[in-house]
């Protein structure tokens, strides 16, 4: 159930951003890919930024995440200018982010066995001295949340499970780290129907679990309206729009927005395919 716009103002701010921008190259190969971006993420909200492929979305979220730079602006990290100057205060900045990722098959090291990607979270949240009995609980208890079976998946490695199981695997990880932020990068995108909606479900039940924050990256704008507080809509680098996720969508103001809404195929209607280019 999304919270109301009072009960999102009473949570505290996570994650702010002012005037964020992302220049790449120089002259006349300058490329703005994000450009004076503002956002206040608050605790336990489920935001979405939706866009088209090349809106600038997903290099905002790899600046979120401290994988990429940023050019101009701030990013505020619980009220505090984000720092991750160097390698040990990075780590120490993605025990409360992380990341869920689109292509499950190039998020794992795939000649690294299941235990050791596991193992990996319980070391980065300081349980490296845990007795072996420990760690095997706290590993079969992730794998457990998302429907897996430990005893099944020790010893093999990620290229031998479905699709549908590393996404579950991925969200295994989450459950261990317990970050503030988690950003979810079209995480649905290569699975069907019904895993589509037990992933949603899981992320948004560790949602209720730790109060964590989820940023969905998608340019679905359906899922974006059932799963969402706030959304954000993103054009040429800039948020074109944003408020509640009924505001947004159910009384649109830019025109982007009405044509990502037009764009959505209805069932009982025939598709308009005007707005497609090159038809």
């Amino acid at each position: 159930m999304p919270m109301s716009l009072q009960e999102l103002q009473n949570k505290p701010s996570v994650l702010r951003g002012d005037k964020v921008t992302k220049i790449f190259g120089y002259g006349v190969n300058k490329n703005t890919a994000v450009n004076e971006v503002n956002f206040n993420f608050r605790e336990s909200e489920v935001v979405s930024i939706v866009g088209e492929s090349g809106s600038g979305k997903t290099t905002l979220a790899k600046m979120v995440l401290g994988l990429i730079g940023v050019t101009q602006g701030d990013i505020y990290f619980r009220d505090a200018v984000r720092d991750i100057s160097s390698h040990k205060k990075k780590k120490e900045y993605w025990k409360g982010i992380q990341a869920v990722f689109q292509d499950p098959f190039s998020s794992f090291n795939m000649f690294n066995r299941i235990d050791t990607l596991l193992l990996d979270c319980i070391n980065l949240m300081g349980g490296k001295k845990l007795p072996k009995e420990e760690k095997v609980r706290l590993m079969t208890d992730a794998c457990s949340f998302v429907n897996l079976k430990y005893e099944e998946l020790t010893n093999k490695y990620p290229f031998e499970l479905s699709g549908g199981q590393m996404q579950r695997l991925m969200i295994a990880r989450i459950f261990l780290l317990k970050p503030k932020i988690l950003i979810a990068d079209e995480p649905t995108s290569m699975v069907d129907a019904c895993s589509r909606a037990t992933i949603l479900d899981m992320l948004l039940k560790l949602r209720d679990e730790v109060n964590m924050t989820i940023i969905f990256i998608t340019h679905d704008i359906g899922l974006a309206y059932y799963v969402s507080d706030t959304v954000y809509i993103m054009e040429h680098g800039q948020f074109v729009e944003s408020g509640t996720a009924e505001d947004v969508i159910l009384n649109p103001q830019a025109e982007y927005t009405k044509r990502l809404i037009s764009d959505v195929p209805k069932i009982h209607e025939e598709w308009d395919l005007s707005t497609v280019a090159g038809l």
